[in-house]
């Protein structure tokens, strides 16, 4: 094996740091917390064919689609001759485990030595002690910040996505958005708004900010996101679904960060528990689980303090949920996290689902298309279409799919409003026959 470039202390001064887009809230907020421990990081936002085409170029088709997109990203980035490629690193996470983003960075280096860049370091974001660099490291002080900026970007993409297709001022949810980006960054300088404690009064703060904003309720479908987490959040990988919805009139709810990183936690005990393990092990992870928890609480409770914004189901209560439908062993990429949240979202009124299904992603067809026949046999009305993003569907097969979807959403709603009804917008089965359902 070819010795990799490290990324040094003396980088760390004069390197630009590109990384590629995810969650577009979150993920513009970590880049600020980035730029705050001294790294010039810069997120790439590019979107459209293109980048899929140099994808193709540098990463076996058969390869898993967001392994594609992401390095297709970075390498169209440094051909654009923005960059000065001496003097620029590229970042990646890498997750350990059974899935294939394991090898993103190898073939993130091999595209690039391919693609004649082979003195770009590659930077991996891992907590698996999968590759360590000199000129990066994961502080505590980082990991909090980092920590801190999903928990507000999740809040944030929550309450965003309640307000934005209600404003009678148009702009006015992300705008807002941008000043909390700004304020929050400049209270993390200030080493202000970490603690829990801490936290739980600010988020209160955003959530009285966004429940002034002047609406107008009028009914509209409500739709849900789920799928692979890379597919689940990216414009560039899901076609900018989020923004094609809002565009047929839709409310949009997409489960945050948090959910994945405690679903993560949740893991690794689920494995002490299936195959054994040190009890030190064991009471670390109920301790960070605990600690998740907390924020996840304070979050619900600053979107329940205002009164006027549907809260997520608690992450405990949505894998019971779940567990009725799928085995906890079953969690390779987002495994029984996946079928949980299109239960949770069917429970709390966000029946009509777009599943986003990545080419190369087995594991994520089982627990998400596969799961959708026994999702109808309990929730009758729930409506969801599993969507293929690969290199060769095309945008308007994709959008066509989903109107047809959101055609039966619109019936669906149309029908609701013709009689009172107070449980929200699924017709769900009689308790007693849904308990019937679930012991079969």
């Amino acid at each position: 094996m070819e010795e990799r470039i490290e990324f040094t202390k003396e980088m760390k001064k004069d390197y630009t740091i590109l990384f590629p887009n995810m969650a577009d809230i979150q993920f513009r907020f970590l880049c600020k917390v980035f730029r705050g421990f001294g790294y010039q990081t810069e997120l790439l936002t590019e979107t459209g064919r293109r980048i899929v085409d140099v994808g193709l170029k540098y990463v076996h088709n058969d390869t898993c689609y967001p392994a594609l997109l992401t390095i297709g990203q970075l390498i169209d980035a440094l051909d654009s001759g923005r960059y000065d490629v001496n003097k620029t690193a590229l970042m990646m996470t890498q997750t350990g485990g059974g899935c294939r983003a394991s090898n993103y960075i190898f073939l993130l280096r091999k595209a690039l030595k391919k693609a004649g860049y082979g003195q770009v370091p590659v930077i991996s974001i891992n907590f698996a002690g999968l590759e360590k660099n000199s000129g990066f490291t994961w502080t505590l002080p980082l990991i909090r910040r980092a920590l801190a900026a999903m928990i507000y970007g999740d809040l944030l993409m929550l309450l965003a996505n309640q307000t934005r297709p209600y404003e009678v001022n148009k702009g006015e949810s992300d705008a807002l958005v941008e000043a909390w980006i700004t304020d929050l960054s400049a209270r993390f300088e200030k080493k202000q708004a970490l603690g829990q404690r801490a936290m739980a009064n600010v988020m209160k703060e955003i959530a009285a900010s966004f429940a002034k904003i002047e609406i107008q309720k009028i009914p509209l479908p409500k739709v849900g996101i789920v799928g692979e987490i890379y597919v689940k959040y990216s414009p560039l990988g899901n076609n900018e679904l989020e923004k094609f919805l809002r565009s047929q009139g839709c409310e949009v709810m997409v489960p945050g960060i948090m959910g994945f990183l405690q679903y993560s936690v949740e893991n690794m005990l689920i494995d002490v528990k299936l195959y054994g393990g040190s009890a030190v092990r064991r009471r670390i992870l109920e301790i960070v689980k605990r600690y998740f928890a907390g924020f996840e609480t304070a979050l619900l409770d600053a979107v329940r303090s205002v009164g006027c914004f549907e809260a997520p189901t608690p992450f405990a209560e949505m894998k019971r949920m779940g567990e009725a439908f799928i085995g906890e062993g079953c969690k390779m990429g987002e495994g029984w996290l996946l079928t949980a949240e299109m239960v949770e979202l069917t429970e709390s009124g966000y029946g009509n689902i777009v599943c986003a299904q990545p080419f190369g992603c087995l594991p994520n067809h089982i627990v998400g298309k596969g799961m959708i026949r026994r999702l109808k046999e309990v929730y009758p009305s729930s409506n969801i279409v599993a969507i293929d993003y690969d290199p060769g569907a095309t945008k308007v097969n994709q959008e066509n799919r989903i109107k047809l979807m959101l055609a039966v959403a619109r019936e669906n709603l149309r029908e609701e409003n013709g009689i009172k009804k107070t449980e929200g917008t699924q017709k769900t089965v009689p308790s007693e026959e849904k308990k019937q359902l679930l012991t079969r």
